[in-house]
């Protein structure tokens, strides 16, 4: 299933080798669309996508798209049962909100003007 989110990065995590052909990142992200209850979600970064956090710090605005999954684990006959967000694609947003069109004041319109229509 993939997921969109917009956030503020709360934390970044180093890149861990897990074994010889793994390799992962943690990236804590805040959900601000309801700022009276804020979300710090750990989201992870594999493999080639480790690297998407590169250029990150803490507080920058970004769009993220994910995938959310689950497994199972069962070890001496108990089972547990995992959930992962795996960012697949992120975008770092602009600092700077959009302009707003300037309105120009309203001009004084002296009646004599009008008269001198040639109509």
């Amino acid at each position: 299933m993939a997921y969109e989110l917009k956030a503020t990065v709360k934390e970044i995590g180093e890149t861990q080798q897990v074994s010889e052909k793994f390799k992962k990142r943690d990236l804590v992200l805040t959900d601000l669309s309801k700022p009276e209850y804020p979300q710090h979600i750990k989201f992870d970064l594999n493999q080639d996508k480790v690297t998407l956090a590169d250029n990150l710090k803490i507080g920058d605005k970004v769009s993220i798209s994910f995938n959310l999954g689950g497994r199972e684990y069962t070890k001496d006959n108990k089972t547990s049962y995992f959930n992962s967000l795996q960012i697949w694609k992120l975008t770092k947003l602009s600092d700077t909100a959009p302009q707003q069109a300037q309105i120009a004041e309203p001009q004084h319109i002296d009646n004599k003007d009008i008269d001198d229509v040639p109509f």
